[in-house]
């Protein structure tokens, strides 16, 4: 991938917190199944459910 600036890549609502989080080279394989901007946000949608 080549380097882009933050404002150009791409973005996703959080499921939990519905707050726009932006794509991170960690998730760069598996960017189709991420779902929470964060393990706190994952965590706590599990407890609600």
């Amino acid at each position: 991938m080549r380097m882009r600036k933050k404002s150009e890549l791409p973005t996703k609502l959080c499921l939990q917190c519905d707050r726009p989080f932006a794509w991170r080279k960690k998730w760069e394989k598996v960017w189709n199944d991420v779902k929470y901007c964060s393990d706190r946000c994952r965590q706590d949608s599990k407890r609600k459910t």
